[in-house]
């Protein structure tokens, strides 16, 4: 049974095809565990060309996507479980927290944002979230559907192979990832911290804890809460 369905409006569907088609995201494909749809908006217009955008009223640069095309794209694909996302620069930050709650519907639609815009009206009536993937400018919002896609994807149960493995990495308890080591012990003159070879799992543990909020501290301290001290 798939867990989860998500249809990507878009004007350029086939940039989506390799990705969804490699690793962990196609697997999760094959297996049934998403289903995921890029669909394209020039199927709802009715025009010889195919017109998707339009000048801005009271002018300026650009163009803005037309209000009927993504009207009739949504309202042919939405269902009662949907939830409608709009790729904007205007958008929340999207974030960890906000992959994890995208894992509890059904249904998600993503409009790719695309020229200068959209027409306000999708905004006021079609749209229950806008988001962003940083502040930075993309040519399209097709790479912030896939990113977005693949963060919430790899939380879906089975999708990981283990499902602690979602647990227990960056983000996931509002920290950055302590560091890892592999074989060999010692390469270089560096060597493996000696806690991670003593088997002590309590000392371990508590390594892993304080480097990690040693990092975070270091490199994000927009996410050390009033809790990490």
């Amino acid at each position: 049974m798939i867990d989860l369905r998500i249809d990507i409006i878009t004007l350029f569907p086939d940039i989506f095809f390799g990705p969804f088609k490699e690793s962990i995201i196609g697997r999760a494909v094959k297996q049934g565990l998403v289903e995921i749809n890029a669909v394209n908006l020039r199927n709802y217009t009715h025009d010889e060309r195919g017109t998707v955008d339009d000048k801005p009223y009271g002018g300026g640069p650009g163009m803005l996507m037309k209000v009927e095309p993504l009207f009739e794209a949504v309202e042919d694909l939405r269902t009662e479980q949907s939830l409608v996302i709009l790729t904007s620069p205007q958008g929340e930050r999207f974030n960890q927290k906000m992959a994890v709650e995208m894992t509890a519907h059904d249904h998600l639609i993503i409009i790719c944002g695309h020229y200068e815009g959209v027409d306000e009206r999708v905004r006021a009536a079609l749209i229950d979230r806008e988001i962003s993937i940083g502040d930075y400018v993309l040519t399209s919002g097709n790479l912030a559907a896939m990113v977005m896609t693949d963060a919430i994807v790899r939380l879906l149960p089975g999708v990981l192979g283990s499902d602690e493995s979602s647990v227990d990495e960056s983000f996931a308890n509002g920290l950055l990832e302590y560091p890892q080591y592999t074989r060999p012990v010692e390469f270089r003159g560096m060597k493996v911290p000696d806690v991670l070879l003593s088997g002590n799992h309590a000392g371990i543990a508590a390594w892993r804890l304080k480097q990690s909020q040693e990092l975070t501290r270091q490199r994000r301290p927009d996410l050390i809460d009033n809790k990490i001290k």
